[in-house]
C-alpha cells in the first residue's frame, strides 16, 4: 500500500513538473514572439530577418536550458532554416515583405505592418514545435523537420493570429 502511494506521488510530481515546464516554455515563446515582432519593425530590409533569426536562436537556447538539453548555434540555425525554408510561398513572402521596405512610402508601410506579424508567427511556430519536441524527450540530434513540416505550417498560421492578438493587446496597453 505504501509503495502504491509513493508511485502515485511520483506520477503527480512528474505531471506537475511537466505542466510547470510547459507553462515556463509558453512564457519563453510569448516573450520571444514579442521581441520578434519588435525586430520586425526594423525598417531595413533583411536586417529584420537576421534579427528575428537571432531572437529565435535565443529562444531555442532558453528552451533547451529549460529541458536540460545541450544547445548548439549550428544545430539551432540548421533547425530554424529547415523549418522556415519548408514554408514554401509563406517563407518567400516573409523575404518579400522584408524587401518591400526598400520601396518608398507604400513599401515601408506594408513592410512595417506585415513584417512584425510574419516574424512573430514564425517565432511562435518554431517555439511550439521545439517545446513539444523537447517535452517528449527529443533533442536537436533526433529532430526531423520533414516529420513536422505540415504541423509547422499549421502553427505558422496559428501564430499569425497569436501575433495579431498580441499586437492588439500592446495597442491597448
Amino acid at each position: 500500500m505504501v509503495k502504491a502511494k509513493e508511485e502515485e506521488s511520483t506520477v503527480e510530481e512528474t505531471a506537475d513538473n511537466f505542466k510547470t515546464k510547459e507553462l515556463e516554455g509558453n512564457g519563453v515563446i510569448k516573450s520571444n514572439v514579442l521581441w520578434s515582432m519588435g525586430v520586425g519593425l526594423i525598417p531595413f530590409p533583411i536586417v529584420d530577418i537576421l534579427g528575428t533569426s537571432a531572437v529565435q536562436l535565443r529562444m531555442l537556447d532558453q528552451l533547451t536550458k529549460l529541458y536540460g538539453i545541450e544547445f548548439s548555434k549550428n544545430w539551432g540555425k540548421s533547425a530554424i532554416g529547415s523549418l522556415v525554408g519548408g514554408l514554401g510561398s509563406n517563407g518567400l513572402a516573409r523575404v518579400g515583405v522584408s524587401a518591400s521596405k526598400m520601396l518608398p512610402f507604400f513599401g515601408t508601410v506594408v513592410g512595417v505592418v506585415a513584417s512584425p506579424l510574419a516574424s512573430g508567427a514564425s517565432t511562435y511556430a518554431i517555439g511550439k514545435i521545439f517545446l513539444q519536441h523537447f517535452a517528449s524527450g527529443g533533442t536537436f540530434l533526433d529532430f526531423n523537420p520533414e516529420k513536422v513540416r505540415e504541423h509547422f505550417a499549421h502553427l505558422f498560421e496559428e501564430g499569425k493570429l497569436v501575433a495579431s492578438n498580441m499586437k492588439g493587446e500592446l495597442k491597448k496597453a
